[in-house]
Protein backbone atom coordinates (compact mmCIF):
# COMPACT_ATOMS: atom_id res chain seq x y z
CA UNK A 1 0.00 0.00 0.00
CA UNK A 2 1.52 3.15 -0.22
CA UNK A 3 1.90 6.31 2.05
CA UNK A 4 -0.97 7.80 0.49
CA UNK A 5 -3.80 5.67 1.75
CA UNK A 6 -1.72 4.09 4.60
CA UNK A 7 -0.58 5.27 7.75
CA UNK A 8 0.80 3.96 10.79
CA UNK A 9 -1.36 3.65 14.09
CA UNK A 10 0.20 6.76 15.94
CA UNK A 11 0.35 9.28 12.67
CA UNK A 12 -3.05 7.64 12.13
CA UNK A 13 -5.16 8.56 15.07
CA UNK A 14 -3.95 11.82 15.41
CA UNK A 15 -5.18 12.56 11.63
CA UNK A 16 -8.93 10.13 12.41
CA UNK A 17 -8.91 12.30 15.50
CA UNK A 18 -8.70 15.91 13.87
CA UNK A 19 -10.73 14.41 11.13
CA UNK A 20 -13.98 13.19 13.83
CA UNK A 21 -13.46 16.38 15.44
CA UNK A 22 -14.12 18.43 12.69
CA UNK A 23 -17.65 17.58 12.45
CA UNK A 24 -20.81 19.93 13.64
CA UNK A 25 -21.28 20.36 17.25
CA UNK A 26 -18.60 17.63 17.90
CA UNK A 27 -16.32 17.42 20.94
CA UNK A 28 -13.42 14.76 22.17
CA UNK A 29 -14.32 13.16 25.93
CA UNK A 30 -12.48 10.44 28.49
CA UNK A 31 -15.43 8.27 29.51
CA UNK A 32 -13.45 5.05 31.28
CA UNK A 33 -10.16 6.02 30.07
CA UNK A 34 -10.47 6.04 26.58
CA UNK A 35 -10.62 8.17 23.68
CA UNK A 36 -14.24 9.34 22.15
CA UNK A 37 -15.61 11.96 20.24
CA UNK A 38 -18.94 12.85 20.46
CA UNK A 39 -21.64 14.75 18.76
CA UNK A 40 -23.82 16.73 21.28
CA UNK A 41 -23.48 13.84 24.17
CA UNK A 42 -23.90 11.00 21.47
CA UNK A 43 -20.48 8.74 20.94
CA UNK A 44 -19.66 8.48 17.26
CA UNK A 45 -16.50 7.22 17.61
CA UNK A 46 -14.25 5.32 20.29
CA UNK A 47 -10.54 5.04 19.66
CA UNK A 48 -10.21 3.70 22.45
CA UNK A 49 -6.66 3.83 24.40
CA UNK A 50 -4.07 5.23 22.18
CA UNK A 51 -1.07 3.27 24.28
CA UNK A 52 -2.70 0.34 22.73
CA UNK A 53 -1.76 1.04 19.29
CA UNK A 54 -5.21 2.03 17.25
CA UNK A 55 -8.69 0.93 18.51
CA UNK A 56 -11.66 2.68 16.20
CA UNK A 57 -15.38 1.27 16.52
CA UNK A 58 -17.60 3.35 14.91
CA UNK A 59 -21.59 2.81 13.84
CA UNK A 60 -21.84 1.34 9.94
CA UNK A 61 -25.41 0.99 9.36
CA UNK A 62 -24.22 0.57 5.00
CA UNK A 63 -21.00 -0.62 5.59
CA UNK A 64 -20.47 -3.00 8.46
CA UNK A 65 -21.28 -5.91 6.14
CA UNK A 66 -17.72 -4.83 3.71
CA UNK A 67 -15.95 -4.20 7.00
CA UNK A 68 -16.31 -7.18 8.60
CA UNK A 69 -15.10 -9.14 5.37
CA UNK A 70 -11.53 -7.22 6.90
CA UNK A 71 -9.18 -9.01 9.09
CA UNK A 72 -8.90 -6.28 11.12
CA UNK A 73 -12.51 -6.17 11.77
CA UNK A 74 -14.98 -7.51 14.30
CA UNK A 75 -18.22 -6.47 15.84
CA UNK A 76 -17.95 -4.03 18.76
CA UNK A 77 -18.12 -6.05 22.25
CA UNK A 78 -20.87 -5.16 24.44
CA UNK A 79 -23.78 -6.12 22.24
CA UNK A 80 -23.13 -3.15 20.26
CA UNK A 81 -21.89 -4.76 17.46
CA UNK A 82 -25.72 -6.29 17.18
CA UNK A 83 -26.61 -2.49 16.46
CA UNK A 84 -24.28 -1.89 13.69
CA UNK A 85 -21.17 -1.60 15.36
CA UNK A 86 -17.75 -2.24 13.76
CA UNK A 87 -14.36 -2.61 15.93
CA UNK A 88 -11.14 -1.99 13.90
CA UNK A 89 -7.67 -2.64 15.72
CA UNK A 90 -4.26 -2.20 14.83
CA UNK A 91 -0.98 -2.61 16.52
CA UNK A 92 1.91 0.31 16.77
CA UNK A 93 3.31 -0.32 13.72
CA UNK A 94 0.47 -1.41 11.25
CA UNK A 95 -0.28 0.07 8.35
CA UNK A 96 -3.50 2.00 8.64
CA UNK A 97 -6.23 2.61 5.60
CA UNK A 98 -6.74 6.05 6.58
CA UNK A 99 -9.28 7.19 4.20
CA UNK A 100 -11.33 4.65 4.48
CA UNK A 101 -11.54 4.97 8.19
CA UNK A 102 -12.25 8.94 7.62
CA UNK A 103 -15.04 7.49 5.39
CA UNK A 104 -16.49 4.97 8.10
CA UNK A 105 -16.21 8.14 10.91
CA UNK A 106 -18.35 10.26 8.00
CA UNK A 107 -20.88 7.22 8.03
CA UNK A 108 -20.93 6.92 11.86
CA UNK A 109 -21.46 10.74 12.62
CA UNK A 110 -24.66 10.20 9.94
CA UNK A 111 -25.77 7.48 11.57
CA UNK A 112 -25.69 9.22 15.26
CA UNK A 113 -26.22 12.86 14.77
CA UNK A 114 -29.20 14.69 14.48
CA UNK A 115 -30.67 14.60 10.98
CA UNK A 116 -30.20 18.57 11.22
CA UNK A 117 -26.66 18.06 11.97
CA UNK A 118 -25.90 15.70 9.01
CA UNK A 119 -27.92 17.90 6.73
CA UNK A 120 -25.40 20.63 7.19
CA UNK A 121 -22.18 18.91 6.10
CA UNK A 122 -23.79 17.96 2.75
CA UNK A 123 -23.21 14.52 0.97
CA UNK A 124 -25.32 11.92 0.48
CA UNK A 125 -26.32 9.83 3.95
CA UNK A 126 -25.05 6.31 4.00
CA UNK A 127 -27.62 3.76 2.35
CA UNK A 128 -28.89 1.42 5.36
CA UNK A 129 -29.36 -2.31 4.78
CA UNK A 130 -32.47 -3.96 5.86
Amino acid sequence: MTRARTDRAGAALRALREHALSYPETREDHPWGELVAKVREKVFVFFGRPEDGLSLSVKLPGSAPFAFDLPYCEPTGYGLGRAGWVTARFRKGDAVPVEMLKRWIDESYRAVAPKRLSARIGGAPPRRRA
